[in-house]
């Protein structure tokens, strides 16, 4: 069974101005590498934007009316808060960015692919409910979770977040729901300064790894393989949604956790077999940080890699 890509130009004319990293080359150099033959086996979708109730089931109208209502003029920016910035384009890269986690959510549910990757801009990780902030303005992940209980019913939808900073909009649509389950590892202290370990969730639906600056491949791994992953199998998701941010990778210059392109393999090959024990094979990833071009686009090919050959086993 095939993989999905789903990315769309507008995610291009989300324009960040000069000299920010969260830009459209970031995009560009994923999109580039994903034209190589090898994935000439990819399913390939251009995102449908969001509709106001997809949502409004994470964010409040008036949150969402206020976000898409910013339209400055050709070559002006808004700035949302300190590093958040829209311009003409954004709105329109900002629906279709949860558009495209919701498209992936209803294929890999109605049985047309196993797998799906949402190559968006914005990221939308640290999406609060009412707050935007880091590059984020609408949480898309947590769009495509609440999206697969409201029409398919399911009933236990986990987020994985490997994203080297922590997502803290995402943990906070989830702590209060046990039907949802967060699991994140992220370097601390770094921005955004939340994510300790002793935030659980109100029913211990939240597992957070801080590591620190330098920490390498074996921490990573083994924060993974010994605090989150065990926890997940016990939740037994019928969905899994990854916060794809390759920032984590040794290379990134936001970053200090020193994780190599083959860990990023490692997990992705986890979360497929936790997908296939308890969700028949059900997984989206959805594209977050990342800012060394070389890096995300080689990490971002490898993943993908493995979500292709997970669906060729199925």
């Amino acid at each position: 069974m095939a993989t999905l890509l789903i990315s769309h130009p507008s995610f291009l004319e989300h324009d960040t101005g000069p000299y920010h990293p969260e830009r459209p080359d970031r995009l560009r150099a994923i999109l580039s590498v994903l034209e190589d033959p090898a994935f000439d086996g990819l399913v390939r979708l251009a995102a449908p934007a969001a509709s106001m109730e997809e949502m409004t089931r994470v964010h409040p109208r008036d949150y969402v009316e206020a976000i898409l209502g910013i339209r400055p003029g050709p070559g002006e920016y808004v700035q949302v808060d300190g590093d958040t910035v829209m311009s003409q384009g954004s709105a329109e890269a900002v629906r279709r960015a949860a558009g495209a986690v919701v498209a992936g959510v209803e294929a890999v549910m109605e049985g047309k692919v196993r797998t799906a990757f949402a190559a968006v801009r914005p990221p939308g990780h640290h999406a609060a409910p009412s707050i935007p902030g880091g590059f984020c303005l609408i949480n898309n992940v947590a769009v495509g979770a609440r999206h697969a209980q409201a029409k398919y019913g399911v009933e236990r939808v986990a987020i994985l977040d490997f994203d080297v900073h922590h997502g803290q909009g995402t943990q906070a649509v989830v702590e209060p729901d046990p039907t949802l389950f967060y699991g994140s590892t992220h370097q601390y202290p770094l921005y955004p300064g939340t994510g300790s370990a002793r935030e659980t969730g109100t029913d211990n639906n939240v597992v957070n790894v801080p590591l620190r600056a330098g920490s390498g491949s074996a921490e990573f791994r083994a924060a993974w393989s010994e605090r989150i992953l065990p926890l997940l199998d016990d939740f037994a998701p019928e969905l899994v949604i990854v916060s794809a941010g390759f920032d984590a990778h040794r290379a990134d210059p936001l970053a200090q956790l020193e994780v190599e392109t083959e860990d990023f393999v490692w997990l992705t090959e986890e979360l497929l077999a936790i997908a296939d024990r308890h969700a028949q094979g059900r997984l989206v990833s959805v594209l977050e940080g990342g800012y060394d071009l070389n890096a995300l686009a080689e990490s971002a090919a490898t993943h993908v890699q493995s979500l292709m050959r997970a669906g060729e086993g199925g």
